[in-house]
């Protein structure tokens, strides 16, 4: 029978397999068209459909594969994806391993408009706000609607060699956490291998630091000039998409303001986030009156003692704003564009970023502020502030 002629493994990752949403990039939903007509013993339709996807991007290499694959097909049975090729076995695994993973997107779809609790409130200029959901090799783009995130697109993406959990240079892995876009790079000021450009992130973040996490230059980029894309693990650590992927994102992308939250596994929210949300908010409320007040014991009481700042302990910190508020007459704080990103990994910890507006009998400034908030004992406490 005919059917005994298409690859095995193939078959197998599409048992489950829907069709590719009509929002998935052009070329990627070619794919998955003709990974669905393999499914229904179509190969005809299958092989229009890759030389299709292999017309305009021709540096697909996974596209390559399936079509070599469809011509084997007609002379006899293959075991594998890929088995008939002429290739490294690494290579083949990476192909296999991205066929893998771009199936598993499809699935994924239904879902795909689930707001993550990770984005628990954005600020008036944070437009969009990414999540990259690195078990399903997927970076997600939400827009800002009245604060509530809401999905706009997703997008295949590559991460490290060695999965996630970055914590030392060269590491080859992919950090997971909260991150902001720190710069734009244009392609002419790049090696080929950032293809059409390139987002650093602001890695390593203040609980990075806390952690002694090291490393650097991990970035949101392209893949190089003679390549679609990449396995799902085969950066040096940095996020990375295709070049066509990427130039979709990029008007995106804020620099110092768009959050990039990168997490092992999406977390749907829920009404308990919603509640503590509320808590959250009365407190930093609670916060501002207190500091407004001089009340130095019940603005010190917001601190947890495993504080720090960026130089500082709790102890220091309660020494140093003990002895700055006795001098002070009156004082007052004002709190605005606020956001709010729950912490992959790390459970009932949030970071809070606002504008603050400080005047006081003596000194008045204004900056943008970020703090760490740790539900301890059932209570919020801040567990670093600094500079955003």
């Amino acid at each position: 029978m005919r059917s005994r002629l298409i690859p095995t493994l193939l078959l197998a990752l599409l048992c489950h397999a829907a069709l590719a949403a009509p929002d998935l990039a052009a070329s990627e939903a070619g794919l998955g068209k003709s990974l669905e007509a393999i499914r229904n013993n179509r190969l005809d339709v299958a092989l229009n459909e890759v030389d299709s996807v292999l017309r305009v991007n021709p540096n697909f290499r996974l596209a390559q594969l399936i079509r070599g694959d469809l011509l084997m097909a007609h002379a006899g049975a293959l075991s594998n994806i890929g088995s008939g090729a002429n290739a490294p076995r690494e290579k083949l695994d990476d192909l296999r391993a991205e066929a893998r993973a771009r199936l598993q997107r499809m699935q994924a779809q239904a879902n795909q408009k689930i707001v993550p609790r990770f984005l628990w409130q954005l600020d008036a200029a944070q437009k969009y706000a990414l999540v990259v959901d690195t078990s399903r090799s997927t970076l997600y783009v939400y827009e800002n609607v009245n604060g509530q995130a809401r999905y706009l697109a997703d997008y295949y993406i590559t991460i490290g060699k060695l999965g996630t959990e970055k914590r030392a240079e060269g590491d080859q892995r992919t950090p997971i956490g909260v991150y902001f876009i720190q710069a734009d790079l244009p392609k002419k000021q790049l090696a080929d291998m950032y293809g059409g450009g390139a987002f650093p992130l602001s890695y390593p973040n203040e609980w990075d630091k806390k952690n002694n996490r090291t490393g650097q230059g991990i970035w949101l980029h392209g893949t190089p000039s003679d390549t679609y894309s990449r396995p799902p693990r085969a950066s040096n650590g940095c996020v990375v998409l295709s070049n066509d992927n990427l130039e979709k994102v990029a008007p995106y992308l804020q620099v110092g303001i768009t959050p990039v939250i990168i997490t092992n596994h999406m977390e749907t929210l829920t009404a308990n986030d919603s509640e503590d949300r509320d808590e959250l908010r009365a407190a930093v409320e609670q916060w501002r009156k207190d500091w407004s007040s001089l009340n130095t014991r019940a603005y010190l009481a917001h601190y947890s003692p495993d504080f720090a700042s960026d130089s500082q302990n709790y102890s220091a910190w309660a020494a140093q704003k003990t002895l700055v508020n006795a001098g002070k007459e009156w004082a007052k704080v004002n709190v605005s564009n606020v956001s709010m990103f729950t912490y992959p990994e790390q459970p009932d910890m949030v970071v809070v970023n606002f504008n603050q507006d400080y005047a006081s009998s003596n000194l008045s400034n204004q900056m943008r502020k970020r703090q760490y908030w740790i539900k301890q004992n059932n209570h919020w406490k801040i567990l670093f502030e600094g500079a955003a």
